[in-house]
């Protein structure tokens, strides 16, 4: 049983052996000129066939063979009798003929001069993500102080100034500020409205542009006539435009809501009293 069980894994592998061979050998039919190349990976000499239309082998001496690069070399009175020819061969394995590295081809380095640095750094091309409100500087104090008089008490004093600025992209800047000289002093802290403070306004602008809301300051001393300082708590919106000839023209507009309270007192005086 384990005669015949050899004896057909030997058949096998030689069944393999045939098909792997006649797989690999090739046949061509070439035009005759000065040089022919047959194949890129080399020939195997043991194998190979030089046949005429007829079957016949042509004379030996008649063709030069490089087996090494594949190449035939054919006699000029050979090219004068044949046209073309048939070669035979056996083609080498593709392990054999395969190219291998060590090391991928495609991280080697070219011969510069500076062979003590074999690598370089490549820039991100990742785009920088934006942040909202980066880049804004805040800065303030609160302090408080006490005041002292030969012909008053003592008083405590208390102020608050907090400032804001910064840019919020590349053409749009922002300035804020909270100003108050009387902050009342209480444990636990305290609470107050926006138009409890002295000064309290945010402003966005730009080259040519700007808009401001809070506590604004609305003047007009440049013109000979209506001439006027107002301080209000509104919004104001100011530009400037620039026209074809060179010259600029400078506009601003601004809305506010007063809430004043009127108060009378009458006091009807009695002499004696």
């Amino acid at each position: 049983m384990k005669f015949y069980l050899l004896v057909s894994f030997l058949f096998i592998v030689a069944i393999g052996h045939a098909q792997d061979i006649s797989s690999n050998y090739k046949e061509k039919k070439v035009a005759l000129k000065d040089t022919v190349v047959i194949d890129s990976a080399g020939i195997n000499p043991k194998r190979f066939a030089i046949l005429d239309k007829d079957g016949n082998s042509p004379n030996p001496f008649s063709y030069k063979i490089d087996f090494k690069k594949g190449v035939i070399i054919f006699s000029e009175e050979l090219q004068q009798q044949q046209d073309s020819l048939i070669v035979q061969y056996l083609q080498y394995p593709d392990f054999l003929t395969k190219d291998y590295f060590a090391l991928d081809s495609k991280i080697i380095v070219e011969n510069t001069g500076n062979i003590d640095k074999l690598y370089s750094l490549q820039e991100s091309t990742n785009q920088r993500t934006f942040t909202p409100f980066d880049g804004l500087n805040t800065s303030g104090s609160i302090s408080r102080g006490i005041t002292i008089g030969n012909n008053q008490n003592a008083v405590v004093n208390s102020e608050l100034d907090l400032q804001i600025t910064g840019k919020l992209s590349e053409k749009v800047s922002i300035r804020a500020s909270i100003q108050d000289a009387n902050i009342p002093t209480q444990e636990g802290g305290y609470s107050q409205s926006l138009n409890e403070f002295d000064q309290i306004f945010i402003e966005l602008f730009g080259e040519n542009w700007n808009i401001r809301a809070g506590d604004v300051d609305l003047q007009n001393n440049n013109s000979s006539f209506g001439r006027f300082t107002k301080k209000v708590q509104g919004i104001s919106l100011g530009g400037t435009f620039n026209n074809e000839d060179g010259s600029k023209i400078s506009a601003f507009a601004s809305g506010a809501l007063v809430r004043g309270v009127f108060s009378k007192s009458e006091f009807i005086g009695q002499e004696g009293n």
